[in-house]
């Protein structure tokens, strides 16, 4: 591969990461997001912002990390597909599972403790309202299937990807038209059921045509324009903002609005993220210590919710005092919540690099 090319997927796989701590730590009333999300509040600074940042310039990420992962399963089929499929049950679906039970024992340990149950309890990030001491059998297991780390879907869905790749590849080079229209479609209209989610899918089959078609995704092509498309990409993330707070209800009509204005948005950020930064992944990946923290991305992604989301309210009260508390909370939180998570890692690959190990997929030696 590419010199070049391996430290961009190193460095926008940590940026995504480090992003998505503060897409997690959006703090208005209506805090889990969809593209059709509206607000219901009066437009401020600290609104605008939270909403224009959260639900919409830092919307490139997942895309990106499934086109990453489609492109580095590609890359690699001299390899047998079952040998890769064995490997990737202890790199996704192993961690799934793992980090599941411990956001489950983070929950249930802070409901023990009277100043931190009812945030537990009033997330609902549980899939049942019951309380943890009412729970039967069926009730953690479902807990494990769908977990309180709601974000550990990506390594779901991503195994299931991997599994459908044999499927994928033969499409990519049998019908790449029918196959991509069919994903777009699914991606715009933010499809899924159970295992299948169109927000990945379109990017993960995309990942691999761009891999065995040895497209050149490192360096910046003649046609790109990176003044264009960030105007795109701020436009459309500045209109889809201020409709969110005049929008009063979600019909058809506005559900297909917002989600086109949601898909343009993120298409022009992975344009202008991916070519028209490539001096940020120069300057970035030759400082010793930015390459250092990048090998904690897995462990960050994997511990940051549910606990993000528990302290949000307690730093709430913290900052209260202050004018600015919300906007505050939005920025300030993330960041002690990924230097949290990179010490646990740290910690974790000093004292027990096995176990490190098995937790992170074998990610961040």
């Amino acid at each position: 591969m590419n010199p070049f090319l391996s430290q961009k997927f190193r460095f926008y796989s940590f940026l995504s990461m480090f992003l998505l701590v503060f897409v997690h730590g959006y703090n208005l009333h209506e805090r889990y997001l969809q593209p059709w999300s509206l607000v219901n509040e009066d437009l401020k600074f600290t609104t605008f912002t939270e909403y224009f940042l959260a639900n919409g310039i830092f919307r490139f990420r997942i895309p990106m990390l499934f086109a990453i992962s489609g492109y580095l399963f590609a890359l690699h089929d001299e390899k047998p597909f079952t040998s890769r499929m064995a490997k990737r049950v202890k790199t996704l679906l192993l961690p799934y599972f793992l980090w599941s039970i411990i956001g489950l024992l983070i929950a249930v340990l802070l409901t023990t403790f009277p100043l931190t149950r009812n945030v537990v309890y009033n997330t609902h990030l549980q899939p049942s309202d019951k309380l943890f001491g009412a729970y039967k059998l069926e009730d953690w297991f479902g807990a494990l299937l769908w977990p309180t780390s709601f974000q550990l879907w990506f390594l779901r869905c991503l195994f299931f990807y991997n599994l459908l790749y044999p499927l994928l590849l033969k499409g990519i080079n049998k019908m790449p038209v029918i196959l991509f229209s069919f994903f777009t479609l699914l991606w715009i209209v933010t499809f899924g059921v159970v295992l299948l989610e169109g927000e990945g899918l379109l990017f993960f089959t995309l990942g691999i045509w761009l891999c065995k078609k040895q497209k050149n995704i490192a360096d910046i092509p003649k046609w790109f324009n990176v003044q264009a498309f960030a105007f795109l990409f701020i436009f459309f993330a500045v209109a889809k903002t201020l409709l969110a707070f005049y929008v009063n209800d979600i019909q058809t009509s506005t559900f297909f609005l917002f989600s086109l204005l949601h898909k343009i948005t993120i298409l022009a950020g992975l344009m202008v993220v991916w070519f028209g930064c490539n001096w940020l992944v120069h300057f970035f990946m030759n400082r010793e210590w930015f390459v250092k923290l990048t090998s904690f991305s897995f462990i960050i992604y994997a511990l940051h919710v549910p606990l993000i989301t528990y302290f949000i309210d307690p730093f709430f009260q913290l900052l209260r005092p202050f004018r600015f508390y919300r906007i505050a909370t939005f920025f300030l939180l993330p960041i002690f919540i990924i230097l949290f998570c990179v010490v646990v890692g740290w910690l974790l690959r000093k004292i027990t690099p096995k176990v490190y190990g098995v937790l992170t997929g074998g990610r961040g030696f």
